[in-house]
């Protein structure tokens, strides 16, 4: 009997070990975290709350951030499969920027070069101005732009990024011509719409969110209005069925084999999946989601064929 006792306990300890270990798939070196866009907007902040909470899971490690911006990310996606496939060089990504640049045809790289291994957030869009800005209403904007066609200019993101498409589903839903102007990241994005610079930003809700003192958001492409954004409608609300926007996630090499991908994918549900992380989201912004390696192929698939579609009204995909 003692013998059974003691072999039951040990199951017991082993069955009650093994989700600790699962649920802490720790890397043994410290992650290079490369990022393709400058510091200051969503994605470097989504890796800011990354390095906090994955310090509080593997206290062994180092999350050192670095930055590789430049052509609304295409630098650092043009170079992901010169790093190391050693489990620890991890890339920031982003849809539909990975579809949409490939398609435009200027860039060092294809759509299946990139390797996703989790995709962790989605923010939806917004279209903000300036605190100082007479548009005080989406109403106010668009009377604006149909008085003046081609007048009124609107900041972004990147080229071919989801800012970019943004931009041009806003022409095309309400019928009115806009300019837009690209930027570097949303960093700088945000010094021009603050300096009015531009007439108009088009970002998503943690910048409207985090800037509510300097942005005035004046709609948002969601199903229901955002929680920290109780006063502004979104685009259903005003007539036009629109609920899209950016996903964030990692990326390694190629060369990263199957067991390292699937730690790493591990890895980053444990971090989504944690109360900080969760706090931290909702916060700032971010919709949590949770696409791994076990739903990759079919996700991937789909918003490719969404991503490809918006392609074809952008005029990309024709060279």
């Amino acid at each position: 009997m003692t013998r059974m006792l003691l072999a039951a306990a040990s199951v017991a300890m082993a069955a009650m070990a093994t989700p600790l270990t699962v649920a802490q798939p720790c890397p043994d070196k410290n992650v290079m975290y490369w990022q393709a866009f400058p510091p200051g907007g969503e994605s470097d902040l989504s890796a800011r709350h990354q390095q906090l909470v994955l310090k509080k899971k593997c206290p062994a490690i180092e999350t050192v951030i670095q930055y590789k911006a430049g052509a609304g990310g295409a630098l650092a996606w043009g170079q992901i499969n010169t790093l190391p496939g050693d489990g620890v060089n991890i890339v920031g990504v982003n849809l539909p920027h990975i579809v949409l640049q490939p398609l435009e045809g200027n860039v060092h790289y294809k759509t299946d070069d990139i390797t996703p291994v989790y995709w962790y957030h989605y923010t939806p869009d917004a279209l903000v101005v300036a605190d100082t800005s007479p548009l005080k209403t989406f109403a106010d904007f668009l009377k604006a732009a149909k008085e003046q066609p081609g007048k009124l200019n609107i900041g972004g993101s990147g080229l071919n990024s989801a800012n970019h498409a943004a931009h041009e589903r806003l022409n095309q839903l309400f019928g009115i011509k806009t300019i837009y102007v690209p930027f570097k990241g949303t960093g700088d994005m945000a010094m021009a719409v603050m300096g009015s610079h531009v007439d108009a930003g088009m970002s998503y809700t943690p910048f409207a969110i985090s800037n509510k003192a300097k942005v005035r958001a004046i709609a948002v492409a969601m199903d229901a209005r955002h929680p920290l954004l109780p006063d502004v409608p979104t685009f259903k609300e005003l007539g036009v069925d629109w609920v899209d926007g950016a996903y964030r996630g990692i990326g390694v090499p190629k060369s990263t084999p199957p067991e390292l991908r699937k730690r790493l994918s591990d890895l980053w549900a444990a971090l989504n999946a944690d109360p900080e992380m969760k706090e931290l989201a909702a916060k700032s912004g971010f919709e949590l989601v949770n696409i791994g390696l076990d739903r990759m192929d079919g996700f991937m698939k789909e918003r490719t064929k969404v991503y490809t579609e918006v392609a074809k009204q952008m005029g990309l995909g024709t060279k």
